[in-house]
């Protein structure tokens, strides 16, 4: 059974022969494992499951002094983030899309590589991302304080943003489709520590309906819909299910209750994430990573559940959490009898 076979049980509400694994780094973290395992490319040791296809936010220009500029004309200082960078100005000053263009959603540097990638890691589960998909990019292109202002002074104006975002996801999402992927996996922080950052009923009002379009669209495509979005927003689960998602990342225990909320939900909502971040990485012990990680894989084993840090893992957890994870999953007896020779070396 290859990795591609087993997400697809996970996603299917059905039980796996072992819990599936896909595990992002920060550039300072995945340097430090391609050190460690001698490599130079981590995802052939690490063998995550899922295979990250497209260019995500669509970083293309290269500004010098660590400043990069995306297709939507964004500039990102990345002089401290390196992996994302921090919002420079507003492109949209004002609350209107006259004089602005859109770039081209099927611009092939986005869908440059897909069937190399394929070919290259064929058993994998095949994801095509589209990063800051739709409040995000709404706010980087307006700036966050004057968005959420728009929301109630020029509502409008918002529902005409947040629908031309949308129809360029849409439109992206189905040149993807047009490949041999499995899901398009879209990325949206609407979250803080607690709840969401425009309440539910904002949410409601300005996000969902172009939600339901997007991952509608995929849907009819006969794709699954898999989505990130950073923070406590579990309220609004059932929401994302009857809009057509199947698997809900980062799942933050610092923010949810994850030993409560995967059962309640395993059959209709799957989960990716799980291990703390913010906690448990960077501050734990090699046991403490060790025994987080075996409980929340027997939390999983009946299916519903693709292991992962909460988050990209950062350039300052300890190699040594790193890999108390990588190898307790790794050491699932299931895993190496599916796969054989295949299991990599840790």
């Amino acid at each position: 059974m290859t990795s591609r076979d087993v997400i697809r049980l996970v996603l299917e509400g059905k039980r796996p022969p072992y819990v599936p694994w896909s595990m992002g780094f920060t550039q300072e973290a995945r340097a430090r494992l391609c050190a460690h395992y001698g490599c130079s490319d981590v995802e052939i040791p690490l063998d995550n499951h899922l295979l990250k296809l497209g260019s995500d936010i669509g970083f293309f220009t290269d500004l010098g002094n660590h400043r990069v500029r995306d297709v939507f004309g964004v500039v990102w200082d990345r002089s401290i983030d390196r992996d994302i960078g921090n919002v420079e100005g507003a492109t949209l000053p004002e609350p209107t899309l006259a004089g602005f263009r859109f770039p081209d959603p099927l611009d092939p540097r986005f869908f440059d590589g897909i069937p190399e990638e394929i070919d290259r890691f064929p058993e994998r589960f095949r994801v095509f991302q589209i990063g800051f998909s739709l409040y995000e990019r709404a706010w980087t292109l307006r700036g966050m304080a004057n968005l959420m202002m728009d929301f109630h002074d020029r509502p409008a104006f918002v529902h005409e943003l947040l629908g031309v975002i949308a129809d360029y996801n849409v439109a992206q999402a189905r040149e993807a489709m047009k490949h041999d992927i499995d899901a398009v996996y879209f990325g949206d922080d609407w979250g803080q520590q607690r709840g969401l950052q425009m309440g539910p009923r904002t949410w409601r009002e300005f996000v969902l309906p172009p939600l339901r379009r997007m991952y509608g669209a995929v849907r009819a495509g006969g794709k699954f819909v898999m989505i990130h979005s950073c923070g406590d927003v579990d309220e609004v689960f059932e929401d994302l299910i009857d809009a057509g998602v199947n698997c809900f990342n980062p799942f933050q225990p610092e923010v949810m209750d994850v030993y409560s909320l995967l059962p309640r939900y395993r059959g209709r909502l799957a989960f990716h994430g799980g291990l703390s971040t913010q906690k448990t990485l960077p501050f734990g012990a090699p046991g403490d990573v060790r025994a987080e990680t075996r409980r929340l894989l027997a939390l999983g084993s009946e299916g519903g559940f693709i292991f992962a840090p909460a988050h990209d893992v950062e350039g300052d957890v300890p190699l040594e959490n790193i890999l108390a994870a990588v190898e307790t999953v790794q050491r699932q007896p299931e895993y190496r009898r599916a796969q054989g020779p295949r299991v990599p070396s840790t």
